[in-house]
């Protein structure tokens, strides 16, 4: 974002330095936060509020917003509505993306029937599926295509957005026909990491992986 212009509260301001990662995978918790606080009737928060509900430091919290503008004031705190609303701009969050769904087994069902995306401006647009049984099949009003169509498919919906539910053998073929097809970000359930160019952005979740990190722990107790 070097020399790029993000819009705060009232003004565009420019600001060399980049964002962090971990920055960014934060905002999406600040607005999922201040969400619930306008359904809680809350008009105002402050940082030291804010910071509590997600358990990061008021410090942490206004370091993070002033990569992209001024917010709030000092001894008065953040409108909640104007807050978010801006957040929401800044994560793109304005506009309706369109996603593809690669894998309609058990997981990726759940994920095509999965209200939390079309409730936050991710609409599943597009469904590829490698049996036979379920090509040509309809599910949520959408066609399940094959697999060997996404390339294509994706390039001709304008895609930019896909989420992987296969088989972690599979997934690497599936990501690199995402790509041809023009597929910048990917969300992917696949137990395995992906080789993808620079330009493509790639998010995991493997819920094995998160148990294993708290079984460490639970090893650990047991042994002392």
């Amino acid at each position: 974002m070097n020399g790029s212009c993000i819009f705060g509260l009232e003004e565009c301001v420019e600001h060399l330095e980049s964002p962090p990662d971990v920055v960014i995978k934060r905002l999406p918790l600040y607005a999922r936060s201040l969400r619930y606080l306008l359904q809680e009737g809350v008009s105002s928060v402050s940082s030291q509020e804010l910071g509590e509900r997600i358990n990061v430091t008021a410090a942490q919290i206004r370091k993070d917003l002033s990569y992209f503008g001024e917010f709030g004031k000092q001894g008065i705190g953040y409108d909640v509505e104007k807050l978010l609303h801006q957040i929401e701009r800044i994560l793109g969050l304005n506009q309706e993306w369109p996603a593809a769904l690669v894998g309609i087994g058990h997981l990726g069902e759940a994920i095509a029937r999965y209200e939390g995306f079309r409730t936050q401006g991710i609409r599943i647009s597009a469904m590829f599926d490698s049996d036979q049984h379920k090509i040509g099949q309809e599910m949520t009003g959408l066609v399940i295509h094959s697999v060997d169509q996404i390339d294509t498919i994706v390039r001709e919906m304008a895609i930019r957005l896909a989420i992987i539910a296969v088989p972690g053998n599979f997934a690497q073929d599936v990501a690199d026909r995402l790509v041809v097809g023009g597929v910048r970000a990917i969300l992917s359930y696949a137990p395995i990491v992906l080789q993808v160019p620079d330009h493509v952005w790639v998010r995991y979740i493997d819920p094995v992986a998160v148990v294993h990190s708290m079984t460490y722990y639970l090893a650990r107790e047991e042994e002392s």
